[in-house]
């Protein structure tokens, strides 16, 4: 039998062995990113020098740094030219983001694809369809970031759990910050300004994950939110009123609380319903926002130049300078009595109670991390639908793609077939953009998913 020293003392060597094991390799200036994250090992970091960068990244193993060094206005700087899809993509848990400038990508700026315990910092983001987007992913951190130029949303949470976003600039987008679809989130600190909506909180039908709640919105600057919607045609976000400073669709028990909230020109905080927008297709959601608590927040010159299709819907109110404006049947929300603010649409609305207050609330994470399981085969090919495509595509209505439904419908009984066109996609339909390969994802992987789909998707 083994002493306790001799067991203290594996445990130790055991330690001292795992830390010896974590490397830090570099990229030279202009060199191979991805060649440097195919040698690297789990627990590595990766430095990438200053210069400039025309390539696509992805990483699939867990806890790997991937930072860009800085010298001045020189920065780790990935240039997709607009001929590139993606410029980071990462799937491994425990991934950490840090300092890189990322331009001219056609479809995401950074991306985590299921990754639990992420990191994304210290980015400059600009031009992408998404600027940052972690996907269906648990406890997260969007910290210090800058995005602009999106045609969707700046920084978009899709589909995930215990995220915190802080302390990040937006402006220049569609919409500047988005939770969608997601559940126990923190909103905090970030300047969200010159978007076309600063900051939306949505439930979107057609996805795998039903329902939106506990979402925290406090001491954020919305300013001034009129930019031109410029969204494509085909996309949801078309829809997106400009002049918004706060849009909340669907999901429930939402605190706005403490942010400054000025000069939107059609209204501050908007609360809608999904029929309000023409979404009430899936049976499986819940269309009302309950639970919307208004409280404490300083406002500004919003709703003084109403235009587009809130100017049309309010015109027989005659009611301008709107602060809070809610439609549908929502139940259980609240504002401020104090704050004196104007409203339309909030008659059974009530008064929010000081202890309705979540100005204390410091984090949606979990304490000590989230799991981070591996998966077989069949599992990573239903993990990776969810992670991957369900950014583009509902299953029965158009997101930013054709419905899954549709798809199944063209391939069902040909696997091969649907490896094939995500491998080398070509534009099918007019007012859809253009889907980008996804061969990174790797020949095993695409084949999992091409079965999950035509196999047991719906079904």
């Amino acid at each position: 039998m083994k002493t306790l020293s001799t067991l203290h003392g594996a445990v130790l060597a055991s330690l001292l062995s795992s830390t010896a094991l974590a490397a830090e390799l570099t990229v030279p200036s202009g060199g191979s990113i991805q060649d440097v994250v195919n040698q690297a090992a789990p627990g590595d970091t990766i430095l990438v020098e200053p210069g400039i960068y025309h390539q696509s990244v992805y990483v699939d193993k867990p806890r790997i740094t991937l930072r860009g060094l800085r010298d001045g206005d020189n920065w780790a700087l990935l240039d997709g030219e607009m001929k590139l899809n993606d410029g980071i993509i990462a799937s491994g848990h425990s991934i950490v983001i840090d300092g890189f400038r990322v331009t001219g990508y056609k479809g995401n700026g950074i991306m985590t694809q299921g990754a639990n315990n992420f990191e994304i910092s210290n980015n400059y983001v600009e031009g992408a369809f998404y600027g940052i987007f972690p996907q269906f992913g648990r406890n997260g951190l969007v910290i210090g970031n800058t995005v602009t130029g999106a045609e969707d949303a700046g920084i978009y949470v899709g589909m995930s759990d215990n995220v915190d976003v802080i302390d990040n600039v937006a402006f220049g987008n569609v919409m500047g910050i988005e939770f969608e679809n997601t559940r126990n989130a923190l909103m905090a600190g970030n300047h969200v300004y010159d978007n076309a909506a600063g900051i939306t909180l949505t439930l979107v039908p057609g996805l795998p994950v039903k329902d939106a709640y506990s979402q925290v919105i406090r001491d954020n600057r919305i300013i001034g939110n009129n930019h031109v919607n410029f969204a494509p045609a085909s996309s949801i976000a078309a829809g997106v009123p400009s002049g918004t400073g706060i849009l909340v669709v669907g999901p429930d028990n939402i605190t706005i609380e403490n942010n400054e909230i000025a000069d939107n020109d059609n209204v501050g905080v908007f609360v809608a319903d999904l029929i309000t927008f023409g979404m009430d297709s899936d049976p499986k959601l819940d269309p009302y926002s309950d639970g919307v608590r208004v409280m404490g927040n300083t406002w500004r010159g919003n709703g003084e130049n109403m235009n587009g299709m809130l100017a049309e819907m309010l015109a027989a109110t005659g009611k301008t300078g709107i602060e809070v404006l809610a439609m549908g049947k929502g139940r259980d929300s609240c504002v401020l009595p104090g704050d004196g603010i104007d409203t339309l649409g909030t008659r059974r609305w009530q008064d929010c109670l000081g202890d309705n207050s979540v100005a204390g609330f410091a984090t949606a994470r979990l304490e000590g991390g989230a799991e981070e399981p591996e998966y077989t085969l069949e599992q990573k090919g239903r993990l990776t639908y969810l992670a991957v495509c369900t950014g583009c595509h509902a299953y029965d209505s158009v997101l930013h793609g054709p419905s899954m439904q549709s798809i199944q419908a063209i391939y069902d009984g040909d696997p091969s077939g649907m490896v094939g066109y995500i491998t080398d996609p070509v534009r099918k339909r007019e007012g859809f953009p253009e889907m980008p390969p996804q061969t990174y994802l790797g020949e095993e992987t695409l084949d999992a998913i091409a079965s999950y789909i035509l196999e047991d998707l719906g079904k």
